[in-house]
């Protein structure tokens, strides 16, 4: 008698795991928020990691149409220097920034 195969699970067809369930609403989506306002500093450094950069949707939970808006509120907040740049430089991790050591 031939041995039966089982058919491997693909990983988007296994359930549980730590991807499971719903995702997050769009907090803007959820207050009913029609544009993001860059004027508001404490909602857009939600978006924004330690180091500076602009999380992505799939961290933020954010939707399509006020991810984009996020962005763009973002770098306008830079540019009038609401928000920094970069984050601070509190933790060196021995990166690229180590350079000109043996000069």
């Amino acid at each position: 008698m031939a041995k039966q195969r089982r058919r491997p699970t693909r990983r988007r067809d296994r359930k549980g795991g730590p991807t499971s369930g719903r995702r997050k609403p769009c907090p803007y989506c959820r207050d009913k928020v029609e544009q993001v306002d860059y004027k508001d500093l404490a909602s857009l450094r939600r978006f924004v990691s330690e180091r500076g950069k602009i999380r992505s949707r799939r961290i933020t939970g954010a939707c399509r149409r006020h991810q984009s808006q996020v962005a763009r509120a973002v770098k306008r907040a830079r540019e009038l220097a609401l928000l920094p740049y970069v984050g601070d430089g509190g933790s060196e991790r021995g990166g690229r920034g180590d350079r000109d050591r043996d000069r």
